[in-house]
């Protein structure tokens, strides 16, 4: 028997590889794959709903796992994170390659793209270097047929010396054969003659060198080519990964310490220095890929990709590719501002109707005023504001913003601006955790997960409050129509320059995170960007019911939960100052009347001011306190229309100037408290919270003071 953890009485430490199971008896599969390749399509479709997701401990990624059945058998899944190689060099890619190395897998199932095999294949190799229990399944074989590309699965299979299925996900029953492989491959019925990959002579003689005293240390479960290879080329964090797998250091062995010192100098007199081993071991696998395809694929060269091509010379466009982004953006707005209004107004109704019910309820107990006015007129309606502003507007972007995804263009978005990102050395990557800002911060920040350097990871983090998200959409979209697009606010043109002047204050928010990006990579965050592989998938026709499903349920729900928790307490608070009075002057007049010699600096008043202070908790409530306060009502209430509100506020000292500058200040301002929790949660620190709090503050304060007193020199 082996020298495992187990069998030496140690207990190796977890690092979140060992999946809990519901039986004994249940299998654990993983499912890794290259990104885009479809392998979530894969997981959702042979899980369905059974499945549930979560962090790896100690590190920012996300798994998924759920439960398969087939044939008597229970499958469980685990979606690995997408990763090109387990050579890691991210987070993602470290947590891929440690599952399928000591996770105590009974299968790896490989996704590979059929429009693009020949690159996936490097996965499929190393993989199949760690175990034999391998299923490489094709997927995406009708993009493949689409663009003349064909494979002999049958042929690959031979070569690859495991398994091979061909699927189109999006089909389940294409999944059939898929499980009926596994069902095999688990009752030992399967092909397992894997390949080995044909390193060079003097790679293969420094790892017979390395052999004899790994196979002395009679290691179970892991390869002992694939371990020789790993400890020639040695990598710390898998090595101690290993250690923590087997209970004991492996470095403690000095025989084997003298034979890897043997291998490394063998390596250096035929010309191998070890900072550049690393390179001839990729070399060869990809060499062995290119054989292994060279027969078993066959594509119409001229035809290939064509259509992609072509649409990528437009969107990716020196000339056209940021005009075309900024055009999809504005429509994005323009989509969810005439989209929003009826369901807004119809979910205001619905739930301000519950509320008339509650205030039955309590009337019919005989609970005393002051609790039904606590509960119902300012805990309850500032719920309700809250979810009847915020749901429709999430409930139209977050799926136009996936089906943007699902299509292929976000990574188009990412090969725009990587340039401009690189500029200001950052990562090219936080294009994309920029454009889940618009629906929410919180999750914009928690999309900072997928760059791997920290450095820009905080950048990202940090500078992503300077997109608007979906909470400050309705203050902006409000003063926009109010002052500057007026008499056309209630039509179709009102609603295309509502979307076009929201549309040029994004753009500033977006400069702002370049300038801001720049000036923390050469002051703070020092450091040179890193590079990343950016993959432009192939264009493909939304699954719009699954987009519509997916982003409804992962995103709009989730951040709006979030908004909920921390509203009934904000409308309890709220409540209280404005009813709290002290020599007949409440708590809210008297925290306004405190901030107006300030706010008046900034273009704004302390009523403004002190409504931007106490929709800390959610943005969508700024305007409400704003009216209330203006109002000396003890609640919130609602207008009827635009014309109405903007006469109060005219009444109450508004000018353009107090328009513009409540714009600035809704766009550069901390950001609201959810978002704040996540960046604690997401940096596990509290001074990068206490800076991302700061740093859009003092620049937003700074931008309203500037702007205001050069406005009224021109007035």
């Amino acid at each position: 028997m082996g020298l495992t953890a187990k069998s030496t009485g140690v207990k190796a430490i977890d690092n979140g590889l060992k999946i809990k199971k519901r039986d004994e008896e249940d299998k654990v599969i993983a499912l890794a794959g290259n990104p885009n390749v479809g392998k979530s399509t894969v997981f959702n479709n042979l899980t369905g709903m059974n499945q549930h997701t979560g962090n790896w401990p100690g590190k920012t990624v996300t798994k998924a796992q759920g439960y398969c059945s087939y044939k008597q058998k229970n499958y469980l899944m685990v979606d690995l994170p997408g990763t090109y190689s387990l050579m890691a060099h991210s987070a993602e890619e470290e947590v891929a390659r440690n599952f399928i190395c000591f996770g105590d897998t009974d299968a790896v199932i490989v996704v590979c793209d059929a429009t693009c095999l020949e690159r996936n294949l490097n996965l499929v190799l190393q993989t199949i270097e760690i175990t034999d229990n391998v299923i490489v399944c094709v997927n995406l074989i009708d993009e493949a047929k689409k663009k003349h590309i064909s494979i002999d699965l049958e042929l690959l299979s031979k070569k690859l010396g495991v398994m091979v299925v061909g699927t189109t996900a999006r089909k389940k029953k294409s999944l059939d054969a898929l499980l009926n492989n596994l069902d095999a491959l688990i009752d030992n019925k399967a092909i397992k003659n894997p390949v080995k990959i044909n390193y060079s002579q003097h790679i293969q003689n420094a790892v017979n060198i390395i052999k004899p005293a790994v196979i002395q240390k009679q290691i179970a479960n892991i390869k002992t080519e694939w371990l020789c290879l790993k400890l020639l080329d040695y990598d710390e964090k898998l090595i101690n990964a290993l250690n923590d797998y087997l209970g004991y250091d492996i470095n403690d062995d000095n025989d084997l310490k003298q034979k890897i010192k043997q291998a490394h100098n063998y390596l250096k007199e035929n010309g191998i220095a070890l900072d550049v081993l690393c390179d001839y071991i990729v070399s060869d696998i990809i060499h062995t890929a290119e054989t292994i395809c060279s027969d078993t694929v066959k594509y119409n060269k001229i035809n290939y990709n064509e259509k992609d091509k072509k649409i990528d010379k437009i969107v990716t466009g020196k000339w056209t590719g940021i005009p075309i982004m900024i055009g999809l953006l504005a429509v994005v707005f323009w989509l969810t501002i005439i989209g929003a209004n009826y369901p807004s107004q119809l979910l205001a109704d619905g739930l301000f109707w519950i509320q008339d019910r509650l205030t039955d309820f309590f009337m019919n107990i005989g609970a005393p005023i002051w609790l039904h006015d606590m509960l119902v007129l300012g805990a309850y309606r500032v719920l309700a504001w809250i979810v009847s502003v915020m749901l429709p507007p999430m409930a139209i972007f977050f799926p136009l913003f996936t089906l943007l995804e699902d299509l292929g263009y976000l990574p188009r978005i990412a090969f725009n601006l990587d340039k401009y990102f690189k500029k200001c050395s950052a990562c090219g990557k936080q294009a994309l955790t920029m454009c889940m800002g618009f629906g929410c911060n919180a999750a914009g920040v928690i999309g900072c997960r997928i760059i791997d350097s920290p450095r820009e990871r905080l950048i990202a983090i940090i500078t992503n409050n300077f997109v608007p998200c979906n909470g400050r959409f309705p203050t902006l979209i409000a003063i926009i129509s109010m002052f500057f697009v007026g008499s056309l606010a209630v039509g179709f043109l009102g609603s295309v320059f509502s979307a076009l002047i929201l549309t040029l204050v994004i753009i500033l928010g977006i400069i702002m995170t370049f300038a801001v990006s720049k000036f923390l990579s050469k002051t703070f965050l020092k450091g040179v960007p890193s590079s990343f592989t950016l993959e432009l998938p192939p264009y493909r026709k939304p699954q719009i019911g699954k987009v519509i499903i997916r982003s409804i349920f992962d995103r709009t729900l989730f951040v709006l939960g979030r908004a909920v928790i921390v509203a009934i307490p904000a409308g309890l608070l709220i409540w209280a100052m404005a009813n709290i009075s002290i020599n007949n002057v409440t708590l809210l007049t008297y925290c306004s009347d405190f901030l107006d010699p300030f706010a008046a600096l900034m273009g704004l008043d302390g009523v403004i001011l002190l409504a931007f202070i106490l929709g800390f908790p959610a943005n969508e409530i700024v305007i409400p306190i704003t009216i209330m306060a203006y109002m000396s009502a003890g609640n919130i209430i609602q207008f009827e229309s635009l014309i109405e509100l903007k006469a109060l506020l005219v009444n109450n000292g508004w000018t353009w100037i107090t328009a513009i500058s409540t714009m600035l200040f809704s766009l550069m301002h901390w950001p609201c408290s959810t978002t704040c929790l996540t960046i604690k949660k997401e940096s596990q620190s509290w001074k990068w919270t206490a800076a991302a709090f700061l740093i859009p503050t003092v620049i937003g304060i700074a931008a309203c003071m500037i702007f205001a007193n050069l406005a009224r020199l021109f007035v």
